[in-house]
């Protein structure tokens, strides 16, 4: 019977914390477009969204119902079911990423419980994160091929190959951080960054892995199909690229599920290299206030960080200029994979110095 209450309560739990990332994502995601114009509207020296609202914060709401009440168009020579299973594909691998993101340590109740803000906690985080992010490509391929649009095909084709070449170079760059830390759990490498500094340097993995934070990022903007490596939405080339047959919710799929992506990436980014949740002086914090506002002051801590890195790609929207196709490659083949098995090879050297010592 204790077990039955104990398992009742952790489902429960996970019910709850699965529903407010859910709809934490989406809210973010929809005021990420309210966000990006204004950027955009700023670097242009322009107003942008004020219309709809105090300062257009109603505009992803306009946005969103207009999506949603908009005429629903299924091409005749497509193929209907994957037509309509890409952007359900889309935005459930997008969804999935976040499930093992550590938002904040334990809450520790007055009885000795342990109520983690992490989904599922599994020794293997990474490889879930790089096999569901391998998946998603999978719903734009499906989009673009079923939507029998010769630009639609192109462009699917554009982005399997784009996240194919990208993402050797991550996973290279990541090892080398892999092999620092000794896990492959999220947890564990967010807790070998506690605080900000230790034993006379920082804790944070992006001042020791400068050179693989800069490839991760890198691959990350050709992942997520940012600018300079949006190449599967090159309007100049590919109209609309691989939803150009959507309309109505299924194309809102795509856009949600792109915004999605950019604010759970940047979460794995902070989670890796800055820290996640941690921040300097948080010893002095927790001792000074209730576990449990401490355990929140840590979440908005790691969102806040995550939040600022979706600024960051927005800037660089709006400041770098799109890659020609054959420059895209050459970078990934040429450039960062062999800085990124240089760097693997460096730190290895350096752990092995360290360890003789």
């Amino acid at each position: 019977m204790l077990l039955l209450q104990i398992d009742t309560a952790l489902i429960l739990e996970k019910v709850i914390l699965i529903s407010v990332i859910l709809m934490g994502s989406l809210g973010i995601a929809m005021y990420a477009t309210w966000g990006e114009r204004k950027v955009a509207a700023i670097m242009q020296d322009r107003i942008g969204p004020n219309r709809a609202g105090p300062l257009g914060l109603l505009q992803p709401l306009a946005d969103g119902l207009k999506l949603f009440f908009k005429e629903e168009i299924i091409p005749d020579r497509s193929t209907r079911l994957i037509f309509i299973l890409g952007p359900c594909l889309a935005m459930l691998t997008a969804l999935m990423t976040s499930a093992v993101v550590p938002w904040g340590p334990d809450y520790v109740t007055e009885t000795g419980r342990h109520v983690a803000f992490q989904v599922a906690d599994i020794n293997i985080g990474i490889l879930f994160v790089f096999g569901v992010v391998s998946l998603g490509v999978y719903g734009v391929m499906l989009g673009g091929w079923a939507s029998n649009n010769k630009f639609s095909l192109l462009s699917s084709i554009r982005a399997a190959s784009q996240a194919i070449s990208y993402e050797l170079a991550m996973g290279l760059s990541l090892i080398a951080l892999l092999m620092m830390t000794g896990s492959l759990s999220l947890r564990d490498i967010v807790e070998q960054q506690h605080g900000f500094w230790a034993d006379g340097y920082f804790t944070w993995n992006v001042f020791k892995q400068p050179v693989g934070f800069i490839i991760f990022l890198t691959c990350a903007f050709a992942e997520l199909n940012r600018a300079p490596f949006d190449l599967p939405e090159c309007e100049s080339e590919l109209n609309m690229g691989y939803h150009q047959e959507y309309s109505s919710m299924k194309l809102g799929f795509y856009l949600f599920a792109e915004y999605i992506n950019l604010f759970v990436s940047s979460s794995i980014i902070i989670t890796l290299y800055f820290g996640g949740y941690n921040f300097p002086f948080m010893d002095q914090v927790a001792g000074a206030v209730h576990p449990l506002l401490f355990s929140i002051i840590c979440i908005l801590v790691l969102v806040s960080k995550a939040v600022g890195m979706v600024l960051f790609f927005m800037f660089v929207r709006w400041t770098v200029p799109r890659f020609r196709y054959d420059q895209l490659m050459k970078l990934g083949w040429k450039s960062l994979i062999p800085i990124a098995l240089i760097n693997m090879l460096i730190t290895g050297v350096v752990i092995l110095w360290i360890f003789n010592k």
